[in-house]
């Protein structure tokens, strides 16, 4: 016998089962097939949560379930776009069973056609930079205009500019919340909340509509933001903040993470400068870069080598030293030989005459100041970029 969405709901109502302790028994059930309902999850349930189970099951007037089962059921009822999805329903994304701790049930509201999109989550701080913002929307737009969906927490900053960015250019979007979906936060989001049911938009959530927000809700969401995506992507992050947790959770989860450089200068660019030097996000400069490492989850490895060796080589942890200085540490080390670096003296020099010295767009500046400060020939200054010596 197959579970329903009335068994669902009531094993998420189930007063100290959680995703946790439910995980090996939806394994069972999924892969093993040897968890038959109801009386094999019966068995497999320890006493005190098998009891007021058997109770629903057999005398559902008496269980004190039966009023949060009933209360979901109406609610999904009195809206269509109101949704119950549990593992079962046609439109339940099937990356969410490779979690360790998946969901039994999410509520969802919204246009549930955006579930069959690839996804890619965007994360970052709440108190982003101009440049920061402006990243967030530029990469957002363009992974719609790919065909990919943008999955975020409808956080202030990165999330919601990210969201926004969606909608606006045609997109869909997944906005994963750590309240109900019938409560709007952060306030300030209102406007951003309609905008997203109204268009081509989802929310989601683990808790029932009229949950409020809660801090220890926030950490458990951000799994399901990484779990719904094939990547995930840290625009800015400080060294203590939730996007490396959501980038720690996306590499246990064997998702890409990418992340975007920025000035070591820049206490928000900290954190994706670490997971950068630290080996665990590819640096990205465009969303080509991205689609080339997400390559193996739609097509057949190509045989043709590219240009991303060296994207892999400055996303490497540059605190190896490379054969060279190894075998030769005494000999001084060699100027590169780059237009960029010969524009640049001891006088500060701002980012619009390098624009014009050197004929490179802002964002190639940005990119190739990143790599000489890191390699140390470079530094930022009030006034713009200095040559250093080494």
């Amino acid at each position: 016998m197959t579970l329903g969405i009335r068994d669902w709901l009531a094993l998420d109502a189930l007063p100290g089962l959680g995703p946790a302790r439910l995980a090996p028994l939806m394994r069972r059930w999924r892969e093993e097939d040897d968890l038959h309902w109801p009386q094999g999850w019966l068995a497999a349930l320890p006493a005190n949560l098998a009891q007021p189970l058997r109770l629903w099951l057999e005398h559902p007037a008496r269980s004190p379930l039966t009023a949060s089962v009933d209360a979901a059921i109406a609610w999904e009822a009195e809206d269509p776009r109101h949704h119950l999805l549990h593992p079962g329903h046609p439109a339940w994304p099937d990356l969410l069973d490779q979690l360790p701790d998946p969901p039994s049930v999410i509520w969802a509201k919204g246009d549930l056609e955006v579930l069959a999109r690839p996804a890619m989550a965007i994360v970052g701080t709440r108190r982003p930079t101009r440049e920061g913002q402006d990243n967030a929307m530029r990469f957002a737009r363009d992974l719609v205009e790919r065909g990919y969906c943008i999955v975020s927490g409808m956080a202030l900053g990165i999330d919601g500019a990210a969201q926004r960015a969606a909608l606006q250019a045609g997109g869909a979007t997944i906005g994963v919340l750590g309240c109900g979906v019938d409560v709007i936060y952060p306030p300030r989001h209102a406007s951003l909340y309609r905008e997203l049911l109204a268009g081509q938009g989802l929310l989601l959530s683990e808790h029932p509509p009229d949950t409020r927000a809660h801090p220890r809700f926030f950490p458990r969401r951000n799994r399901l933001i990484t779990g719904l995506a094939q990547g995930v992507l840290v625009v800015e992050a400080a060294e203590k903040s939730g996007s490396l947790v959501s980038a720690r959770l996306a590499l246990e989860q064997d998702r890409e993470v990418f992340a975007i450089p920025g000035s070591i200068h820049n206490p928000q660019s900290t954190g994706c400068l670490r997971l950068i030097r630290q080996g665990e996000a590819a640096l990205v400069r465009d969303v080509d870069d991205m689609l080339a490492d997400l390559a193996p989850w739609q097509l057949p490895v190509s045989a043709t080598t590219t240009g991303r060796e060296e994207d892999q080589r400055i996303a490497g942890d540059r605190s190896q030293p490379s054969t060279a200085s190894r075998s030769a540490p005494n000999v001084a080390p060699v100027a590169p030989d780059s237009p960029l670096l010969a524009a640049l003296t001891d006088a500060p020099t701002p980012v619009d005459l390098l624009v014009e010295l050197t004929g490179q767009s802002v964002a190639e500046l940005q990119l190739g100041l990143l790599e000489l400060e890191l390699d140390g020939w470079v530094a930022q200054t009030t006034g713009g970029w200095v040559r250093r010596g080494r």
